[in-house]
């Protein structure tokens, strides 16, 4: 048995040993910077003191836990949080299906380079610039959405002071941010659908619309299902930086997420245990989901992660 383990184990990592080499950085880090930390977790279950260390501080039960369930702006965080994360879900996951199949039917090159170039450009810009320039473009005064809208006749509107607008700013700038960069996805899917299904579709004479509908759209569909279980998977942990960076006392009612409010409790306040608390929830709620949303799509399309 060890000599069938030895040949069967020692003969590839010594004649393909640089392969192996190349590994060792990458599973190193996810070790030490993904898997060690979440020992930690038990900082949720403890009252954190710094001088004795995570691992020294007493037990503290649910008592973090509780104290977050039972908060009168809890029901208001959960609420903001899934309608936020519903509404970036709603707009950046069919635009990039959509502008990838439109993609695809152009046959004028320079556009097509032009058009992804347009809408990938903004994928690499900073959050930080994202949101100077959205509040610049939105400013109540000066920034362009205003002043288009006095050349209207309308009066100036405080897009980022209103509360109801929040969303669909929050929801749009990923679009305008992300949808070229994702649309890169389903065009690599496109690419591998096999070209005599175009063939047949030709010779039946079948437009566009429908060869997008019975060629296109089924060729890709195992990618839609996978990039949408991942979307539903992460539903809880929308991005904090740019909530909190469009955030100001106008649009706090609705722009107040369960990330922003950990980060002002539990980390401006060194409430530690409190904030890993929380975290620990978002990550529980974030697993049930992806485990249903996997389940569903098995079960309706046969496409799964797993």
């Amino acid at each position: 048995m060890r000599g069938y383990l030895e040949a069967g184990i020692g003969r590839p990592l010594k004649k393909h040993w640089q392969l192996y080499l190349f590994i060792v950085p990458p599973v190193l880090y996810f070790v030490i910077f993904k898997y060690v930390p979440m020992f930690n977790i038990v900082l949720a279950f403890k009252d954190y003191n710094v001088i004795k260390g995570i691992w020294g501080s007493p037990w503290a039960g649910m008592k973090y836990f509780d104290l977050f369930f039972h908060n009168p702006v809890f029901a208001t965080l959960l609420k903001n949080t899934l309608f936020l994360s519903l509404s970036q879900l709603a707009l950046t996951f069919p635009i990039p299906i959509l502008l990838a199949l439109a993609l695809n039917e152009v046959r004028h090159r320079r556009f097509k380079r032009f058009v992804q170039l347009v809408t990938y450009a903004p994928y690499f810009i900073s959050t930080v610039v994202m949101v100077s320039i959205i509040m610049l473009f939105l400013a109540p005064n000066l920034g362009l959405a205003n002043m288009l809208l006095g050349a209207l006749g309308i009066d100036s509107i405080n897009f980022l002071g209103r509360p109801d607008l929040f969303r669909s700013i929050y929801a749009w700038s990923e679009v305008w941010q992300t949808a070229g960069y994702s649309a890169v996805i389903y065009l690599a899917a496109i690419s591998g659908v096999d070209p005599s299904l175009y063939e047949a579709a030709k010779v039946d004479g079948a437009p566009r619309l429908q060869k997008i509908r019975h060629v296109d759209l089924p060729g890709i569909l195992p990618t839609i299902v996978v990039i949408l279980i991942l979307n539903v998977g992460s539903l809880m942990a929308i991005g904090f930086e740019k909530v909190y960076l469009l955030q100001n006392p106008l649009n706090l009612s609705s722009s107040e997420i369960i990330s922003t409010y950990v980060y002002k409790i539990g980390l401006l306040n060194a409430n530690y245990s409190f904030a890993t608390a929380v975290g620990l929830f978002n990550s529980v709620v974030n697993m049930i989901l992806l485990v249903l949303v996997n389940l569903i799509a098995k079960r309706l399309t046969n496409n799964s992660l797993w």
